[in-house]
C-alpha cells in the first residue's frame, strides 16, 4: 500500500512539474508574441521589414538543405524568394538568450538602407524559431580571405591591395553611415572580419546586428552597457570605464584592428617569429612601422604605399584612449589623404588580448588587471 501511494505521488509530482514547464513555456511564447506586436506597432506596419512564417522558410531554403555556415549564434542557410532572389537565412540557435538580442537586431538593421551595409528583407519568429533574412553574399565574409593557414580556403585569398583598400574604405563608409547618417546613432560594437560579407565585385558589407546599441546622435558616451565583442577586436573601454566611456569611438578601434590583419600585418609578425603573443603585436607593427619586417619588398610604390597608409591610420584607430581616435569620417579622409599627409601616431601603450574565437570570458581578466 505504501508503494503504490509512493508511486502515484511521484507521477502527480512529475505531471505538476510537466504542466508547470507547459505553462513557462507559453508564457514565453506570449511574450515573445507581444514583442513582435509591440515592434510592429513602434515602426508602423509599413515600415517594419517582412515576416516570415516557419512554412515560408522551410520552403525558401528547401528545408534547411543548402548550409552556408556555423557558428555560436547559429547556422546560416542559402535560400530563394518566390521571386527567385538568392537570400541567406540565419537561424538563430536556441540559447540565444530570451530574444532580446534577436528583437535588437530586427530593430537597427531595419532602419538602415546603406551601400556598404547589407540588406535586411525579413525575419521569422515563430515558437522557438528566430531566422533573419539578408540579401546573398556570393563572396562569404571577409576572414575566408585573410585566415587561410591550413584552411581549404587557402586558394581564395587571392586579393590584391588594392581590392583590400578599398574593402577597408567600404567598411569605413558603413560605419561612418552608421555613426552619422542615420536618425540614431547605432554603435555596432562587434566589427570583425567574419562581420564583413562580400558581393560578386568584392564590395563589403556590414552585417550582424545582434550586438549593436542605438543612442542619440548627440549622446557621445552610453552611461551603461555590458561587455560585449569579440576578443582581438574589443575596446578596452568595453571592459574598463577607466579607459573612458564606451561610443562610437568603439567601433574606430575594431576597424582598426581588422585593417592590420586585412594588410597581413599580424601573419607577418607570427611569420617572422619577432614576438610570440598578439599582445605584443601593435608596438611590433609602430616599431617596425619603416623596415623590411613588414614584408613590403618586391611590390609597387603605390601598392607600397597604401599599405602603409592603412597601418598609419589602423595606428590611429588602435589608440588606447577613446579621445585619442579619430571618428569614421576622420579616418575615410586619412585613408583617402597622401601618406605623406599622415602624422605618425603616439606609441600603443595597450594592447589587445590574444583572439580566442567564441570565448570573451579571458578578455575580463586581461583587462581586470589594468582596472584596479
Amino acid at each position: 500500500m505504501v508503494v503504490c501511494l509512493m508511486v502515484f505521488a511521484l507521477r502527480l509530482k512529475k505531471g505538476s512539474l510537466s504542466s508547470g514547464m507547459l505553462m513557462n513555456l507559453q508564457q514565453k511564447q506570449r511574450k515573445n508574441s507581444e514583442r513582435i506586436k509591440a515592434f510592429i506597432v513602434r515602426y508602423g506596419s509599413d515600415l517594419a521589414p517582412k515576416r516570415y512564417s516557419y512554412t515560408d522558410i522551410k520552403k525558401i531554403t528547401k528545408s534547411f538543405k543548402d548550409k552556408l555556415g556555423e557558428g555560436g549564434f547559429g547556422t546560416v542557410y542559402r535560400g530563394k524568394l518566390p521571386d527567385g532572389r538568392l537570400v541567406a537565412v540565419k537561424v538563430l540557435s536556441e540559447s540565444r538568450g530570451d530574444g532580446e538580442e534577436f528583437i535588437n537586431e530586427v530593430a537597427s538593421i531595419s532602419r538602415t538602407s546603406h551601400v556598404n551595409v547589407v540588406t535586411f528583407l525579413g525575419f521569422c519568429y515563430e515558437s522557438s524559431i528566430r531566422a533573419l533574412l539578408y540579401e546573398f553574399m556570393p563572396n562569404g565574409s571577409l576572414d575566408k580571405f585573410i585566415y587561410h593557414h591550413g584552411s581549404r580556403d587557402h586558394q581564395l585569398r587571392v586579393l590584391d591591395r588594392k581590392t583590400l583598400f578599398e574593402i577597408a574604405v567600404g567598411i569605413a563608409r558603413g560605419l561612418e553611415y552608421l555613426h552619422q547618417g542615420c536618425n540614431t546613432r547605432i554603435l555596432h560594437l562587434d566589427i570583425k572580419p567574419h562581420n564583413v560579407l562580400l558581393d560578386d565585385d568584392f564590395l563589403p558589407k556590414i552585417s550582424d546586428f545582434g550586438l549593436t546599441k542605438s543612442c542619440e546622435r548627440k549622446q557621445s558616451v552610453l552611461s551603461s552597457i555590458t561587455a560585449r565583442g569579440t576578443i582581438g577586436y574589443i575596446a578596452p573601454e568595453l571592459f574598463c570605464r577607466n579607459f573612458g566611456g564606451v561610443s562610437y569611438k568603439s567601433d574606430v578601434y575594431s576597424h582598426g584592428m581588422m585593417v592590420l590583419e586585412m594588410v597581413g600585418a599580424k601573419e607577418n609578425v607570427h611569420v617572422g617569429g619577432s614576438i610570440t603573443s598578439e599582445t605584443n603585436f601593435p608596438t611590433w607593427i609602430y616599431e617596425h612601422l619603416h623596415q623590411e619586417a613588414l614584408n613590403l619588398e618586391g611590390i609597387t610604390v603605390e601598392d607600397e604605399e597604401t599599405t602603409k597608409k592603412m597601418i598609419i591610420v589602423s595606428l590611429w584607430c588602435i589608440q588606447t584612449n577613446p579621445s585619442d581616435r579619430p571618428s569614421m569620417t576622420k579616418v575615410l579622409e586619412m585613408l583617402q589623404g597622401t601618406l605623406q599627409s599622415l602624422p605618425i601616431p603616439p606609441r600603443p601603450f595597450l594592447f589587445s588580448p590574444p583572439r580566442s574565437p567564441g570565448n570573451s570570458s579571458s578578455a575580463v581578466s586581461f583587462y581586470t588587471s589594468y582596472c584596479h
